[in-house]
């Protein structure tokens, strides 16, 4: 009999490769207390093939050795810069997709506004999948249609985290020409429990339902990015992410997968073709760069990554760059996040006190880090 047991929950990132190549469908994956999905196998109807435990990018991991190239870059249409999290530049693969009558898979929101991965098909679309989403998307059964979409001679443009590109290449067992994989530099990833939590705690304030939610609000600036929401009766709530209760979470390393705290896919070897960032620390490196809208760090990991940056490359700013040096900035490609102790009690709590007073009482800024960032706050003011 095969073990599909998961024994450490970090050794488990919740990529579905598994699920989704099971020749029975006795594989579902199912959430634990916290909020997680994690592959559940049906023992009598299980055949003993072994493909689900072969196709984890975790147990059977693809090494890659690439040479790298680097660009702070961003889209030259500024409305699109805007509204998208960084520069721009994931609208101008996906229209390059789109335009040869491919297909674009990607995190947006459902009816509820879980976050899950679907495809689209026009550019009227691709505002969809604009935007950041800070919470692990469900993957479903999206490898297997890719991999119907390849087959039938489409080009397919896959985007996700690391974990998730590493899960669909070990999935499809082989290299397709019309598949273009685009990942990002990830923090980690909240639990959805948490999530749903939220909305509710921000739809009880509001006395509304949502109407529509951005992570990366540029009202304030990319530099104090906000997560903003709309309801019904028009009420609006906008908060930056210092401020707002799930980013405080999120950015305190409080709620996401265990495997995000020893994550198998921080490297600068990618199994994407490009890579898509913030680029922190442009200010720094590149100051004339530095408008505050957004510029974006791309790595090109491959051949087919070279290719496509060579066909958009004329619809954007860019300047070629240190990888090394960029990623000083975002250590985030190279390192995971370190553990914070209090996630197991903020987890079990979670519930039973209002969101934004659970988040106070274990994600509270210290004095003296307070201290610290206003002092730097009032530098930076005098510098200007």
């Amino acid at each position: 009999m095969i073990d599909l047991e998961i024994k450490e929950k970090k050794d488990c990132m919740g990529c579905y490769a598994c699920f989704n190549i099971c020749p029975k469908n006795c594989i579902s994956m199912e959430t634990d207390d916290e909020g997680f999905w994690y592959p559940k196998v049906d023992y009598d109807e299980c055949i003993e093939c072994n493909k689900c435990v072969k196709v984890c990018p975790i147990l059977y991991k693809n090494e890659v050795e690439n040479n790298l190239l680097a660009y702070a870059c961003y889209n030259e249409d500024e409305e699109v810069r805007l509204k998208s999290s960084s520069g721009g530049i994931f609208t101008l693969v996906a229209e390059e997709i789109l335009k040869n009558e491919g297909l674009v898979f990607g995190a947006g929101f459902d009816k509820e506004f879980n976050i899950v991965h679907t495809y689209i098909e026009t550019k009227e679309e691709v505002n969809r999948f604009r935007g950041s989403k800070y919470v692990q998307s469900s993957i479903d059964d999206n490898f297997n249609k890719v991999k119907y979409f390849l087959n039938e001679g489409k080009e397919v443009l896959f985007t996700g985290t690391p974990c998730q590109i590493g899960g669909l290449k070990s999935y499809l067992g082989k290299e397709y020409e019309n598949l273009f994989t685009m990942d990002n530099i990830c923090h980690g990833v909240p639990s959805p429990k948490v999530w749903k939590e939220y909305i509710e705690f921000r739809e009880n304030r509001a006395k509304s339902s949502t109407r529509q939610i951005s992570f990366r609000d540029k009202k304030e600036g990319w530099k104090k990015y906000s997560l903003s929401f709309s309801f019904q009766d028009s009420l609006e709530y906008r908060s930056t992410h210092r401020e707002d209760a799930f980013m405080k979470a999120f950015l305190r390393d409080i709620c996401l997968r265990p495997s995000c705290y020893d994550c198998h896919f921080k490297t600068l070897h990618r199994e994407s073709d490009l890579t898509m960032a913030d680029f922190w620390g442009i200010n720094e490196i590149y100051p004339d760069f530095d408008d505050d809208k957004g510029t974006s760090l791309i790595f090109v990991n491959s051949q087919k990554g070279k290719v496509m940056f060579d066909i958009i490359k004329k619809h954007m700013i860019y300047k070629v760059a240190d990888i090394h040096q960029a990623v000083s900035y975002n250590s985030a490609a190279i390192q995971s996040v370190k553990y914070n102790p209090k996630r197991e009690d903020f987890l079990k709590e979670l519930g039973s006190l209002d969101f934004d007073k659970l988040v106070k009482k274990y994600c509270n800024t210290s004095i003296p880090i307070r201290i610290k960032r206003k002092i730097i706050s009032i530098l930076k003011k005098l510098g200007d």
